[in-house]
């Protein structure tokens, strides 16, 4: 019998040769601390695990429940009404309109091939065209703001246009715009746009397509003017489609502002003023009237106004009509100033009520530049022998030009007293009324020229300011507060336009009020006498005094014109309404602003003096 050799297998060879005692290795137990390290680490990854879970079911769930709806439901802002905006009885001066809006859903758009679609209705049906449209998408930032308004205003016709198409991206919903075409109001109230990026980064209540206040009280009053803004919903099944369209959160409008602004007192103050202007072939000024017992503002405006509904046809203009000319204007004042520099002239002792200064219709001082040909100042005419009194009234240069800056024997203020007392009325300040952009006066002092100038302060520089003239610049607004404390023994309150129970005091010069009781009579004899350069509102039944005053400007090219006054029902009674006028490059001067001084203080005589005294009439009857 035959033996068949065994068959040998390579592997099994090498693994038995591995196995002998030579080549094996001892196998040892994983020790303890091993299996605790791993339950360990299981323990706190179960732990992790569970507290996610609970805080994504529990504490966060309703988040995650909003996201995953958010991924088939389109929420569309409902910008809510801001409130109205209404004079002292009552009447809106600036409201809200309903109109419808277009929305786009940028995402919806992209998935569903509507891009097509939706570029040719804005076209079409909006005017919106393609580059703008384009621009409007990108500069929004799709990929994180889905929803963006295409249009505001749209119009029924419109809307109804759009809805016809049936796209599933574009949606029409009611919405509102701010009533913003009453160039009487513009300045006053101001305009609101839409928000940008850097308002929705700074302020979390903003959403896309809010309206923010942009200037004016709109601006000033935004947080209290707009609502808080509500949400359509359109609900989609699973595949995206519509199922339902309704709201989810209803828009609470804002707050109204009540204004102490009387209405029909601004929009006639504002048409006789435009009157004027086009009258003169001049189209910039501002009116300003107030109350001095209060600071209420009762009429404000400046010129020229704009449309804010049509904002970008007033960017270039040489006039800027955007230019609040009335708190951020700052103009040389002119004879407006001489009451503030009489008032300081008596309470330094300078000069008395009967002190009296001769007024041949000019002075004259040696030329430091050239000896042999003597400075002449000149008055606008020869006044004769004035004092305090008949100088405010007839408004003598050569009087100012004395008490201010001294002339042979008399000694004058001179430049840092008539600074001390710019301070004392305030002129270096703000006033504080709660419209934006309120500007500072500008007041010269000797260090200051030489600094910017290189030449020293000469005398004949105090005598320009001392008629308001050279580089003394101030506000219209500051000026008609200034004025307002002299009316209102020595007291003049902040301005202010919102309506509020109680005054706060911006000024108090009532320890000068000897001298303001001599100013107020030079003030009024301006208006009563014959020679007053005011003289043409002594027709009104009301006690009034004025100051009228010129400023040249422009290298003496043009010439400014200016009117303050006040009136009061009696003279018993106090002020009730203070006005100033101011008109840039008038043709002859003040005498082209009292007319309409005259004009604006008979409206208030006839249809609120008179109209009180009536109704108190019928009352004790």
């Amino acid at each position: 019998m035959k033996h068949r050799a065994p068959n040998i297998n390579f592997d099994e060879v090498i693994s038995d040769s591995l196995s002998l005692s030579e080549f094996n290795l001892v196998e040892l137990p994983l020790k303890r601390r091993v299996f605790i390290i791993f339950i360990f680490l299981a323990l706190i990854i179960a732990g992790i695990f569970c507290v996610r879970v609970v805080a994504m079911a529990g504490f966060s769930g309703h988040d995650y429940l909003e996201r995953a709806q958010g991924n088939i439901h389109q929420g569309i802002p409902l910008i809510a009404p801001r409130g109205t905006i209404i004079d002292r009885s009552g009447i809106p001066i600036s409201k809200n309109q309903l109109v419808f809006a277009a929305f786009l859903d940028t995402g919806r758009m992209i998935r569903m091939g509507e891009d097509t679609a939706v570029l040719d209705a804005a076209n079409s049906i909006l005017g919106i065209d393609e580059i703008k449209m384009l621009d409007l998408i990108q500069s929004t930032g799709p990929e994180s703001i889905a929803d963006i308004i295409l249009a505001n205003d749209v119009t029924r016709e419109q809307a109804l246009a759009i809805e016809s198409l049936g796209l599933k991206s574009l949606n029409i919903e009611e919405s509102y715009k701010r009533d913003q075409s009453n160039p009487a109001y513009a300045h006053l109230i101001g305009y609101v746009g839409l928000v940008s990026g850097s308002d929705l980064r700074d302020n979390d209540d903003l959403v896309l397509n809010d309206y923010i206040g942009r200037m004016g009280l709109e601006m000033q009053y935004d947080d209290l003017l707009r609502g808080i803004n509500g949400q359509v919903t359109i609900f989609r099944n699973s595949i995206g489609e519509i199922e339902e369209i309704r709201r989810t959160r209803e828009p609470i409008q804002g707050e109204d502002l009540k204004t102490t602004i009387d209405a029909e007192l601004q929009e006639f103050f504002y048409t006789r003023m435009v009157q004027a202007l086009l009258s003169l072939g001049r189209t910039s000024g501002t009116g300003i009237a107030i109350n001095p017992q209060n600071g209420e503002v009762l009429a404000l405006f400046s010129l020229p106004s704009f449309d804010a509904n049509h904002l970008s046809d007033y960017l270039d203009q040489d006039t800027l009509p955007l230019f609040n000319r009335a708190v951020s204007g700052v103009y040389n004042p002119g004879s407006t100033i001489k009451p503030l520099h009489a008032a300081a002239a008596l309470q330094e002792g300078v000069v008395s009520p009967e002190t009296q200064i001769y007024s041949a219709g000019y002075i004259e001082i040696p030329n430091p530049y050239n000896p042999s040909a003597a400075s002449r100042f000149v008055d606008w005419k020869a006044h004769g022998w004035v004092d305090v009194h008949s100088a405010l009234a007839r408004s003598s240069n050569v009087y100012f030009y004395v008490v201010g800056g001294g002339f042979q024997e008399q000694i004058g203020l001179g430049i840092e007293r008539l600074n001390k007392y710019w301070r004392k009325f305030g002129l270096d300040e703000i006033t504080g009324i709660d419209i934006p952009g309120e500007a500072v006066g500008f007041l010269p002092a000797p260090d200051e020229k030489e600094e910017r100038t290189g030449s020293i302060w000469r005398i004949g520089d105090t005598y320009n300011v001392s008629i308001g003239q050279g580089d003394l610049a101030i506000t219209p607004l500051r000026l008609i507060t200034a004025v307002s404390a002299i009316a209102n023994d020595g007291v003049a309150y902040v301005p202010h336009v919102r309506a509020v129970s109680e005054k706060e005091v911006l000024l108090d010069i009532s320890d000068m009020a000897s001298a303001l009781t001599d100013v107020r009579r030079g003030m009024l004899d301006a208006v009563a006498k014959d020679y007053g350069t005011a003289n043409m509102l002594n027709t009104i039944p009301m006690v009034i005094g004025a100051k009228t005053g010129s400023a040249q400007v422009a290298d003496k090219t043009k010439t400014n014109a200016l009117i303050t006054a006040y009136a009061s029902r009696d003279a018993n009674t106090p002020p009730e309404i203070a006005i100033l006028i101011l008109v840039e490059d008038a043709r002859e001067g003040s005498l082209n602003t009292v007319p309409v001084a005259k004009d604006v203080l008979q409206w208030y005589y006839d249809n609120r003096v008179n109209t009180q005294f009536d109704e108190e009439n019928e009352e004790k009857e």
